[in-house]
């Protein structure tokens, strides 16, 4: 059976089998990888994948199950799998699929890599940081592209069509003098052209640079509430802890958001303005479906600091009585300041810059803890000097309100937009 064959007989198979509602996807990509390891290139393989999805409901009760193969006698196993499963759960009247939407196409990025380009890329990214960063020791790189088609479709007639083609590219590396050796770091990028070099991607270019700088360290000593400025690599994990505990299904289905009855006010400094992207041409790396089934459009989360909207996904918004986003979040652009860098550093007293940290999961009021690796202190208008691991502490709503300043400059990595932020009030902790 070809892709909407599949579809249309899986859907009137639930529907025969006497499932109310019932939704499909269909995914068939390849994908071309090089993999660089200990600094050469290793391996070169195409590697193929077909993904079958199902969802039904039956009388308020909801199953998923999904497969990798799609002929008749696997597709009819997933059927009747699914189908066990709703019977057997927990009924919800929540439960629902994605209304009627007329039909549509998208399609983003070129169907066929350039291999050739590929390889030259990586050989030249691996030549480049042997002459410019003799100290870098390259753990691990993988650059790829994938090809995705994926088609969704569900009982009360949606019908999407998704074809996607996307080069990423990952590093983690760390700097060596002898028996000397900073913390690892890593990055990477997503870009629908490899028409320039890796090294002018993303962040690449300059955490190479640091993590020759931080092969030697300095221990901060003691304990002060000071600045801390969060880089862009850093500044995503951030923002995803923030909007996981205050705007998505699970925080406002529990009633445990600080934000549950933010919407429409300030929540944030007014210098921030945050969007989600994943439709936008400078996001290379969206998405044009929801995972809910609907035709992602974007939107502004926070306006010069007024919470905009939750990201509820159906369910969620059915569960509150609250309404649907009209995407599933990510694909963030955090707008600039006015401010350049060198410029927000200067007024700072005493604090650090975080590059990488490594933390457990904030408290529904959105304390942390953790530890602030691949780091510089930062005193009397300078940065200083690379520091070891050091514990940071404070409460991620507070911060989004302490915000000191946002630079001008942004670090694109195709998946997201992000500037340095410098946020006040933060308890740092030497040894």
């Amino acid at each position: 059976m070809m892709e909407r064959e599949i579809l249309s007989y899986t859907l009137d198979q639930l529907k025969t089998k006497g499932m109310d509602h019932a939704a499909c996807s269909l995914e068939q990509s390849t994908k071309y990888e090089m993999n660089v390891e200990a600094g050469k290139i290793t391996l070169i393989r195409t590697v193929f994948n077909n993904g079958l999805g199902l969802y039904a409901i039956n009388n308020n009760r909801s199953g998923s199950y999904s497969v990798n193969k799609l002929d008749r006698e696997t597709i009819d196993q997933a059927i009747d799998s699914v189908i066990e499963i709703a019977k057997s759960s927990e009924p919800d009247p929540a439960h629902a699929i994605a209304e009627y939407q007329p039909p549509a196409a998208f399609h983003t990025g070129p169907r066929e890599p350039d291999q050739d380009l590929m390889y030259a890329r990586l050989a030249e990214f691996l030549e480049q940081v042997k002459a410019k960063y003799p100290k870098i020791m390259l753990e691990n790189a993988y650059l790829d592209f994938t090809h995705r088609v994926r088609y969704t479709a569900n009982t009360n007639g949606t019908d999407f069509t998704t074809e996607k083609g996307i080069y990423r590219f990952s590093a983690m590396f760390s700097g060596h003098d002898g028996d000397q050796s900073s913390s690892f770091n890593y990055t990477g990028f997503a870009a629908q052209e490899l028409d320039r070099e890796l090294l002018a991607y993303g962040s690449l270019d300059m955490l190479l640079q640091q993590s020759c700088e931080q092969i030697t360290t300095q221990t901060l000593s003691g304990k002060f509430v000071g600045d801390v400025i969060i880089t862009p690599d850093c500044l995503s994990e951030f923002l995803s802890y923030v909007f996981d505990i205050t705007i998505t299904d699970g925080a406002l289905i529990a009633g445990t958001s600080v934000y549950k009855d933010k919407l429409g006010q300030q929540v944030a400094d007014p210098r921030l303005v945050i969007h989600s992207r994943p439709t936008a041409p400078e996001i290379p790396d969206g998405y044009f479906i929801t995972s809910d089934g609907y035709k992602a459009e974007n939107c502004t989360i926070i306006d010069h600091g007024i919470l905009k909207t939750f990201l509820l996904s159906l369910y969620g918004a059915n569960k509150t009585g609250l309404q649907r986003a009209v995407n599933n979040g990510g694909c963030y652009v955090v707008e600039p300041g006015a401010k350049p860098l060198e410029e927000i550093i200067s007024k700072i007293d005493r604090g650090i810059m975080v590059a990488r940290f490594s933390g457990g999961y904030p408290s529904q009021n959105g304390d942390f803890s953790g530890v602030a690796k691949n780091s510089y202190y930062i005193e009397n208008g300078k940065v200083q000097y690379p520091i070891s691991e050091t514990m940071i502490s404070g409460n991620l709503i507070n911060m989004l309100q302490n915000i000191i300043d946002i630079s001008k400059e942004q670090v694109s990595f195709g998946s997201g937009i992000y500037p340095w932020i410098a946020f006040s009030g933060l308890t740092i902790s030497g040894k």
